[in-house]
């Protein structure tokens, strides 16, 4: 397995609001774990919030050290959204934050993926690319029911509002999904937060992680490509190739 992941401020945000954790050892229970997440909030709260709700989440999954993958991370996102919630409420310079978090892990040739808000996960092949996880959006439910249809989702007004995040209430409910990798002949991974999914169409993800180029070479390409776009976001991408173990590209 080889991976890269990237975060950068962007071109109009005064700081980094973005966080990222990528392990190919084991975390509690969990052979590997992989997540993004992109905070919300007032003055460095949004910054706190991701990496707060990334920490919690690790914490409680090497307490817990639960080996199933999908009562492993509710948990975690569960204890992850009761800190965030609860440092809000005790500390006026952080209310309201919150965070939308999405994460992977590979047991076997079966993937989990859960996910709170719009940050996303891909999953690409020798000739397609698609969205694993579905976002937490006002535009999205729009979508769900019929009301927008995808093309103008892209440029709706509200494409920005989130329905769901860690620590925005008491509660949180995630999605989950799984991915058959070899059946389905998915060979990379793509998370990243809306900075980027935002800036860029599914094909022209597609055409920079198939470029015959470093992995590391790629992860720059694609924050690269959402700043020359507008990077009117933080931007975080992180390529993950299970079945690689050396970096032949380029």
């Amino acid at each position: 397995m080889i991976f890269y992941g990237l975060t950068d401020k962007g071109r109009m945000r005064p700081q980094n609001e973005d966080f990222l954790f990528a392990s190919d050892l084991p975390v509690g229970g969990l052979p590997n774990l992989f997540a993004v997440a992109d905070g919300m909030g007032g003055h460095n709260a949004g910054e706190y919030a991701s990496e707060c709700a990334i920490e919690a989440l690790l914490e409680c999954l090497r307490r817990e050290n639960e080996k199933d993958p999908v009562r492993a991370l509710s948990s975690a996102v569960s204890f992850a959204n009761e800190k965030v919630y609860d440092i809000g409420a005790r500390d006026p310079s952080k209310a309201g934050m919150g965070t939308t978090i999405v994460c992977a892990v590979f047991g076997g040739d079966t993937l989990t993926v859960m996910n709170v808000g719009d940050s996303r996960l891909y999953a690409a092949g020798d000739n397609f690319i698609r969205l694993v996880t579905r976002d937490h959006s006002v535009v999205e439910e729009l979508v769900r029911i019929g009301a927008l249809s995808e093309e103008a989702a892209e440029f709706h007004k509200d494409r920005h509002k989130i329905t769901r995040a860690v620590g925005a209430e008491r509660r949180v409910i995630p999605d989950f999904f799984t991915v058959d990798m070899k059946k389905e002949g998915v060979s990379q991974l793509l998370l990243c937060t809306d900075g980027l999914s935002n800036e860029l169409t599914g094909e022209e993800l597609f055409s920079i992680l198939k470029a015959p180029l470093p992995i590391k070479e790629r992860a720059k390409r694609l924050v690269n490509a959402a700043n020359e776009n507008h990077g009117a976001d933080n931007i975080t991408a992180l390529i993950v190739e299970p079945y690689s173990e050396v970096d032949y590209n380029g």
